[in-house]
């Protein structure tokens, strides 16, 4: 070794990790007080300082984790949101509370946070009287819209045309794709509906309200068929113009005998 470091002169050697991991593994096995009665290339303190690296190397968790957390912040929020709009006198500490006992625990300040984010009230003022701003800001991701369309299309007779039933993600603004027919009788308009309230895969399986004008198309059968599934139909007044649906909104809700926004949530 003394013969070795006498040819590198000042010259510096550069090992590779695999040797530092094997001169770790041996010097911790030798120990210090050895080390130190024996000519090295290294000094004692650098070899354990190697050593203590593997160690902390083999804990180290951090590439490990996957990206868990954000996941559980969207699914405490969508709980904090319905909590409100099922219960619209909560709390925080009563929402503090409901959450831990799913097995959330959560400071008050996060859920106000949350309320805060989503456009709802403290709940002294969201019992008294919320606007319909405020109501649509904590239940946007609850409502959906339905409407027909209609394309024309060239068949072996000339033109046909074709009734489009979609049907739109308020919050997200995402069209789906209901079904196209150059003849949207009951039975079909039926079976759309049993396809849209699917509780796996259906658009609705997550919307508690559906608006919609009054298109003779949407049938009793129809709407019974949403509202049973817990999607309630919400329909627009009469020649709503289509730019003015969600300002028109609020006087479906009255139609129906729903004065402020809050008589949704009862």
């Amino acid at each position: 070794m003394r013969i070795l470091l006498q040819q590198l002169g000042a010259r510096r050697l550069r090992f590779t990790d695999e040797q530092r991991r094997r001169l770790a593994v041996a010097g911790k096995a030798v120990g210090r007080k050895a080390l130190l009665d024996l000519a090295g290339i290294v000094t004692p303190d650098t070899i354990l300082a190697w050593h203590r690296k593997l160690v902390a190397a083999k804990w180290d968790q951090r590439k490990r984790r996957g990206p868990g957390r954000p996941g559980v912040m969207k699914e405490i929020e969508k709980l904090v949101v319905r909590f409100v709009g099922e219960n619209p006198s909560w709390g925080y500490r009563r929402i503090e509370g409901a959450l831990e006992n799913l097995g959330h625990r959560v400071a008050r300040t996060t859920v106000a946070n949350i309320l805060k984010r989503n456009g709802v009230n403290p709940a002294p003022e969201r019992g008294k009287n919320s606007s319909w701003s405020t109501f649509l800001g904590a239940h946007w991701a609850t409502i959906a819209a339905i409407d027909f369309t209609t394309v024309e299309v060239w068949g072996r007779h000339g033109l046909v045309t074709m009734y489009v039933l979609f049907a739109i993600d308020l919050r997200s603004r995402r069209v789906h794709f209901a079904g196209i027919t150059p003849n949207p009788d009951e039975a079909w308009v039926r079976q759309i509906g049993r396809n849209l309230t699917d509780p796996i895969d259906g658009f609705f399986r997550e919307k508690r309200f559906c608006l919609m004008d009054r298109d003779p198309k949407f049938t009793d059968a129809f709407r019974s068929l949403l509202d049973d599934f817990g999607t309630e139909p919400i329909r627009l007044p009469a020649r709503s113009p289509q730019h003015e649906c969600l300002d028109r909104a609020p006087h479906a809700f009255d139609q129906i005998g729903m004065s402020q926004p809050n008589d949704l949530l009862r």
